[in-house]
């Protein structure tokens, strides 16, 4: 059956299933960010380079709609914390399905952090999220990592990736939001065992552009069905010479050579 929770969907991953989405939701805990200085321009630059969708606070989604006009748009529904406090405590659900609507989001995003101190909390205000997109169709987009960002060297392994990814399909999200586990033959296992869609995020900064698109180029050989970037993108010397090089591999099955091309 087709009806208004796919169209959603669909404005999403395009029709090969796949998606670039470009993550700008950052500075919502930690205030000015480089290059999120002016996010009307930024979002103009990714989109020319293929975006298909932006990932943003309810501030930005609403601000500059006018430039991100047509792209898919999901919005980070939980929150609450800064790296101003002194002690930091757990996010928490801030905006709602509602909410979410009233802006023309097609999706929303919250974190979900098994193993983590904060998972009694982040846990179940997934699982509320889930149920009330449902009644409004809308799509859910999960952050699954395992510990949280308490100590990824530890928590980050693909077992533990693997563990969160599956919890997040069994709460009921849509489509997963994960950290590649290293190595094409462990997160296919990962991709192989939640039965929803997995998309890699681009983590911290990685060292150089070649590493950038080949975790993508993996990624996808593994069997993700796209990406969810935000600093190594937006914070690129040429942000939208960046989407062009990863839209190549998402939807042109482009290797990490042939994308290099859309750098220079």
């Amino acid at each position: 059956m087709y009806g208004p929770k796919e169209r959603r969907m669909r404005r999403i991953f395009r029709s090969d299933g796949k998606t670039l989405i470009v993550a700008m939701d950052h500075a919502g805990g930690m205030g000015v960010v480089p290059g999120l200085d002016n996010p009307g321009k930024t979002i103009e630059l990714v989109l020319a380079g293929g975006a298909d969708v932006i990932m943003t606070t309810y501030g930005v989604a609403t601000r500059f709609a006018e430039q991100i006009g047509t792209a898919g748009l999901i919005l980070r529904v939980d929150g609450g914390t800064s790296m101003l406090a002194k002690e930091r405590g757990s996010m928490s659900l801030i905006y709602n399905a509602l909410d979410a609507l009233r802006i023309g989001a097609d999706g929303v995003v919250a974190m979900g952090f098994p193993g983590s101190v904060y998972e009694a909390e982040t846990l179940p205000y997934l699982s509320l999220l889930v149920s009330e997109c449902r009644e409004w169709n809308l799509p859910v987009l999960a952050e699954m990592l395992p510990g949280g960002f308490e100590d990824p060297a530890h928590w980050w392994t693909p077992e533990n990736i693997g563990h969160a990814c599956r919890i997040g399909a069994e709460l009921g999200v849509d489509f997963v939001k994960t950290q590649y586990s290293g190595d094409v033959e462990s997160f296919r296992r990962i991709v192989d065992t939640t039965y929803v869609p997995i998309v890699v995020l681009g983590g911290g900064k990685i060292k150089t552009e070649t590493d950038l698109l080949t975790v993508v180029y993996d990624a996808m050989q593994a069997g993700a069905k796209g990406v969810a970037i935000g600093r190594n993108i937006y914070q690129h010397p040429s942000p939208e010479k960046m989407t062009r090089a990863i839209a190549a591999i998402i939807h042109d099955g482009a290797t990490v050579k042939q994308a290099e091309k859309a750098l220079r």
